[in-house]
């Protein structure tokens, strides 16, 4: 029996994102100018009103407030018909130094006997049905707010829209888990007060279906392309009016959206958000060290869908195990335990060995915190940070490592696939 799975995604300009985005180019700008910074940072926005919360341990300064309003001028929030633009906000913040209870089990005479800065679980997926390995409900729900900001940015086609938006995609599956098709599209979009309420809702569902859809459908590989068809539902600003968002909205709060980071839905999350934690913290490094195996893993050849779970103990150094689920995708003769044992033979899990092989204490934070921190692009761009009274500082930077395909080599000959 056919049956319907649904992901759905934020855009940058969510309330929770933008606690998000904040939260991660402070961790940015920490480890720019110390790359050993402990940081958690917890941000919330509101009308007019961000509030800065956390614990730091690090050699240098930094005007949060204005790291805070320029994150939020960038996502798109000048004007003051907003009720929360970047200039005029006011920014409190109550950052303090780390426990030192927390500190004493992380930091160690040796690097190598680092331990974790949490106890946890963490999950990684990875999946054959994109080009990317994600589950693909989750990935059309991201491009199609990606080409929304895109359309706002470029203000030409389509010149009313406002940060704030939403996305969701129904994909209907075989029995056998292969998509067929697109049941549903939901699309929820900030926007200007124009006309009456009728015309704002024509208007805006028009341009989504003629222009927006068009224009990620052109992106997608001919074989997802072929999904799209006229029989599409399509749910384009529901309530029918959708001017007062962002933060004066909703409130937003840093690690919120868990599921819209990650995988959407498909295999499982262990609870833990990642924005404004730096790499000593599993929740964080740990996960993306699980998407890193799962997704070499079925590129490799291992299987075809596969999660990969890890856990700690904070202060602990080895990992208390793995744990790996092929959902019966592996084809050849090997039990998932026996995949588990040689994953943890290819795969050193400390922490310190996941910040060195995966490059995590590298200023790389803010582009994870809008659209996904997995199936992302691994690419290496120039940044430049800035310190009160000192001079700024331009790093290249290479993102999102954990996406790399690094270890299908080193997973073949250990699993003896030619």
């Amino acid at each position: 029996m056919p049956y319907l799975f649904t992901s759905e995604s934020v855009s940058e300009g969510h309330p929770d994102k933008v606690a998000d985005q904040i939260s991660d180019a402070l961790i940015d700008h920490f480890l720019a100018f110390d790359k050993d910074s402990k940081v958690a940072c917890e941000t919330l926005v509101t009308t007019g009103q961000v509030v800065l919360a956390g614990e730091v341990k690090s050699n240098t300064y930094l005007d949060v407030q204005k790291i805070a309003r320029d994150t939020i001028n960038k996502i798109g929030y000048t004007k003051s018909a907003y009720m929360f633009d970047g200039n005029s906000c006011g920014v409190f913040s109550a950052i303090h130094e780390q426990s030192e209870d927390i500190n004493r089990g992380v930091d160690r005479e040796s690097k190598e006997e680092q331990g974790a800065g949490d106890q946890g679980m963490m999950f990684g997926y990875a999946t054959r049905e994109t080009e990317n390995y994600m589950p693909l409900a989750l990935d059309l729900a991201h491009r199609i707010l990606i080409e929304l900001a895109e359309l706002r940015r470029e203000n030409k086609d389509i010149n009313y829209l406002r940060p704030d938006s939403k996305s969701q995609v129904t994909i209907e599956y075989s029995d056998d888990n292969v998509p067929q098709r697109i049941d549903s599209i939901v699309v929820s979009t900030q926007h200007d007060d124009f006309g009456t309420d009728d015309e704002m809702l024509a208007k805006i569902r028009k341009d989504i279906v003629e222009i927006l859809v068009p224009r990620v459908v052109a992106k997608l590989p001919e074989q997802i392309q072929a999904l799209f068809n006229t029989e599409i539902k399509y749910h384009i600003n529901p309530t029918g009016k959708f001017v007062i968002g962002g933060p004066h909205g909703d409130t937003g709060l840093t690690g919120r959206k868990i599921i819209v980071d990650t995988y959407g839905g498909k295999g499982a999350h262990g609870g833990g958000a990642f924005s404004g934690k730096d790499p000593s913290k599993v929740d964080r490094s740990a996960a993306y060290a699980t998407r890193h195996i799962a997704k070499n893993l079925v590129a490799a050849g291992v299987c075809d869908e596969v999660l990969v779970q890890v856990s700690y103990a904070i202060g602990v150094v080895e990992p208390m195990g793995i744990f790996i689920d092929t959902y019966g995708t592996c084809p050849f003769n090997m039990t998932d335990g026996e995949i588990a044992q040689k994953v943890s033979e290819i795969f050193d899990m400390r922490p310190s060995a996941i910040e060195e092989r995966l490059k995590l204490r590298q200023p790389m934070y803010s582009e994870t915190a809008a659209y996904g921190h997995m199936g992302r692009k691994s690419e290496t761009v120039s940044k430049t940070f800035e310190q009160p009274n000192g001079d700024p500082i331009t790093l290249d930077v290479e993102l999102f490592t954990w996406e790399k395909l690094d270890y299908v080599d080193k997973v073949r000959k250990a699993f003896d696939i030619m």
